[in-house]
């Protein structure tokens, strides 16, 4: 039924959503995660790793003209290794967060689209259409304000497929109606778009960075600030630059994670331009058959 060759129904079966055969959900272990415990994991990882090598660097002061050196150059090259980890893993979190804003706003014009044709195709099916468009149309905001994979986006997402059926086949009586005309099928072409769009809207909500990578991201930095502070501790120097070095890291995973939490974290996908096309609805259709 689409471009692509897929069908309407085929888009909600639980795989597509990721959750496997047994009812299980598939998500990556940080996404599990609610963002306080993330939080909290990330800060703990960092501070342990912090003040063992601050511990370390003390006991091993009394060595201090041997060591200072090789441990300056070591804790400085992995220093520079886990920046581009980090700078990488940002990367990868700012794309994906860039494409679920794109996708959102396509598919918000794709409805709008779809909205403005349907007031063009013939009774019963224009008002039917429209009313059915409205009611996507809320769910569609609703999935802005809902975790990936949960139970809760898994039922928005049926009744979404349950609307696409019914005005799918609403779409082709009108055609069967009209055959000739070019009203009804402008408008299916902009149906058929507003499906696939809300396709790739979902597929986008549950783009996450991989795992691993995020993991190695954390490792990575615990290991470089106990190298660190092993370092700074061996100098003797003070804990206020050792402090301001975690912090800052432990910020820049935290923005990263959240990145990669559309709609957990503090930074949220808009759901503004689906919101304005849903407030546009309200008002009596602008085109008459």
């Amino acid at each position: 039924m689409d471009g692509q060759g897929g069908t309407i129904g085929s888009r909600f079966e639980p795989a597509s959503l990721g959750v496997n055969r047994r009812g299980r959900q598939d998500l990556p272990v940080f996404f599990r995660l609610s963002s306080w415990e993330l939080g909290l994991i990330i800060f703990a990882v960092i501070a342990v790793a912090t003040l063992a090598g601050f511990a370390t660097g003390r006991y091993l002061r009394e060595h201090s003209a041997a060591l200072r050196e090789p441990f300056g150059v070591l804790q400085a090259a992995l220093l520079g290794v886990v920046g581009l980890i980090l700078a990488f893993g940002l990367t990868l979190a700012v794309g994906r967060y860039e494409d679920r804003r794109a996708a959102t706003v396509t598919e918000a014009n794709a409805i709008g689209t779809t909205y403005l044709r349907a007031q063009l195709i013939a009774e019963p099916a224009r008002s039917r259409s429209l009313d059915l468009l409205r009611r996507y149309t809320t769910l569609a905001v609703q999935i802005s304000g809902e975790v990936p994979n949960s139970p809760g986006m898994r039922r928005t997402t049926a009744a979404q497929g349950v609307l696409q059926r019914r005005l799918w086949r609403l779409a082709g009586q009108s055609i069967s109606t009209a055959p000739i005309a070019s009203a009804p099928r402008l408008y299916v072409d902009s149906l058929n778009t507003t499906i696939d769009d809300q396709a790739a809207r979902l597929s986008a909500l549950n783009n996450r960075v991989p795992g691993a990578v995020l993991g190695l991201e954390v490792i990575g930095a615990a290991v470089a600030l106990a190298l660190l502070a092993l370092h700074i501790s061996i100098l003797g120097r003070g804990l206020v630059p050792m402090t301001a070095a975690a912090a800052l890291v432990s910020v820049l995973l935290l923005v990263t994670f959240d990145l990669d939490r559309p709609t957990r974290g503090l930074i949220k996908v808009p759901s503004t331009p689906l919101v304005s096309v849903r407030a546009s609805m309200s008002l009596p259709p602008a085109a008459s058959p």
